[in-house]
């Protein structure tokens, strides 16, 4: 894959996901600053862009939105990685539980 496509699918993904962190603020706030991730004070500053402020912020090359699975447990958890399937809901359930704790210590 060319750089310049790379870039260009960054650019996309960028764009792809301030309008969704936006819509997701307007419609549940509260539900928006969970599946985010993301403070208060920038869930603010999302509510508030217009259309040509975002796609200057998304046209950057780097990526805006990143993985909040950063170890190897609760990947572990979300791709049930060696359990059967009939563990599957029990495990994603723990993996939320995981996450969701780790955006209160963050917020």
């Amino acid at each position: 894959m060319e750089t310049t496509q790379i870039l260009a699918e960054i650019r996309e993904a960028n764009l792809s996901y301030l309008m969704l962190a936006q819509s997701l603020i307007r419609v549940d706030r509260e539900q928006a600053l969970f599946r985010l991730g993301v403070s208060e004070e920038t869930a603010n500053l999302l509510n508030t862009l217009t259309p040509a402020q975002m796609m200057k912020i998304a046209t950057g090359n780097t990526l805006l939105c990143r993985f909040r699975m950063d170890d190897d447990l609760v990947w572990g958890l979300l791709t049930s990685h060696g359990k059967s399937s009939a563990n599957d809901s029990v495990s994603r359930l723990h993996a939320s539980i995981l996450m969701a704790g780790r955006h209160q210590e963050a917020a």
